[in-house]
């Protein structure tokens, strides 16, 4: 019996560990730059831009980052990512004009869509091509968890204590960050060394879209503009509600896809991503009504429960996806264009739920939102169907 290749390298645990304190350190940030904007004297619509501004420029920079990968080593590249992370959140409390900070907030777009690609196509040079979808779904494992704990944990430090305190926090994250990928030992495939003695012409297009993989991003893009109604609406709903465990849906959302991780992944990597989507969206889609119907905190730990386990593996199960349509040359250009659907499709939710929000209900949007799901379910069960071989993780 042929043995599995290994998968929980320390090049791996520091790759991982490292994202995740990258992950904290940002998005520890995200629920408390509005009120600091509203603070210096911002107006509503220059709160909007804060958003905006960073996902373009997120969006903007990847192509740049994806055509840089086909030639440069991997350690250069994600350093100089967490580097200009870790500058970015220390300019903050320096920034009392509006206009400045909204400048600062493109250029931290910049720095973010570089470090977002870099480290997760890092991670699928490291991790065994045999085991691409487990490994892939602990490296999104260590977004997810950052994504959960870390805005609960600025919102305490900014409430209880001051800006610059948040800040500090943050930027000792950076540092850890920083000093984890300093001590990782980053693989660069032989298809990038040999691509420096006739380095390829760039095109912003093409190295923004990587053609072979575009139809999984698309599916991606549709998936989280369903997500963006929890990310935009959920505290509102529960506001609206009377209900005060908001974070009960977090908690159980980010235990469930823990949980779930381990024999998703495995199931990937020997049969694919069709089956393991379509069912996460029937149980996404379910988890979304039982959101919009939630009358007391009950209501949220099964909502959150059951859409950790639907929505979870999905989001690693598409990187994967998106990465296995490519070569390993191209990797990064379809890692770059993966994380730009994610910004795309949450970015488009809020402003397009935020003019239905001007004539329905709340919970009325986790309701329309929820067919996004099945959207993804048809679109995925489509593809499946023009399936003639075995499953490949990774073409070479």
């Amino acid at each position: 019996m042929q043995q599995s290749p290994k998968l929980w390298t320390r090049p791996f645990i520091f790759l991982l560990l490292g994202n995740l304190f990258t992950f904290m350190s940002f998005q520890m940030l995200l629920p408390n730059l509005p009120p600091y904007i509203e603070e210096i004297g911002g107006s509503n619509l220059q709160i909007g831009l804060v958003t905006t501004m960073f996902s373009v420029a997120a969006i903007l920079i990847r192509p740049f980052i994806g055509h840089m990968l086909l030639t440069k080593e991997r350690k250069l590249l994600v350093l100089a990512g967490s580097i200009s992370l870790l500058g970015m959140t220390l300019l903050y409390p320096i920034t009392q004009i509006v206009f400045v900070l909204l400048l600062l907030r493109f250029l931290h777009g910049v720095a973010w869509g570089w470090s977002t690609t870099t480290n997760g196509t890092a991670a699928v040079d490291i991790v065994p091509r045999k085991r691409v979808g487990e490994g892939m779904g602990y490296f999104g494992l260590s977004i997810t968890v950052g994504m959960i704990i870390a805005p609960s944990l600025g919102i305490y430090l900014y409430q209880h204590y001051t800006f610059d305190i948040l800040i500090a926090f943050s930027a000792g994250l950076g540092v850890v960050a920083i000093i984890l990928f300093a001590l990782t030992k980053f693989q660069t495939p032989d298809s990038v060394k040999e691509s420096r003695t006739d380095p390829p012409r760039f095109s912003f297009v093409g190295s923004l879209v990587e053609k072979r993989s575009w139809y999984p991003a698309m599916v991606t893009f549709f998936t989280t503009f369903g997500y963006g109604s929890i990310v935009t609406y959920i505290v509102i709903f529960g506001e609206e509600k009377g209900l005060t465990g908001t974070f009960l849906f977090y908690l159980f959302n980010a235990l469930f896809a823990t949980i779930s991780r381990p024999v998703t992944g495995r199931y990937f990597d020997k049969k694919g991503p069709w089956n393991l989507i379509m069912a996460g969206t029937l149980i996404a889609f379910a988890a979304m009504w039982i959101l919009a119907v939630a009358e007391s905190n009950v209501y949220l730990i099964i909502s959150g429960a059951l859409f950790g386990l639907g929505y979870g593996p999905m989001m690693p199960a598409f990187q994967a996806w998106v990465i296995s349509k490519t070569t390993t040359a191209r990797s990064g250009i379809a890692n770059g264009m993966f994380y730009s659907s994610i910004d795309l499709g949450i970015g488009l939710s809020a402003i397009v739920l935020g003019f239905i929000y001007n004539f329905v209900e709340t919970a009325t949007l986790f309701k329309i939102s929820s067919f996004l799901f099945l959207l993804v379910f048809i679109l995925t069960w489509w593809d499946s169907r023009k399936q003639t071989e075995g499953w490949e993780p990774l073409n070479s």
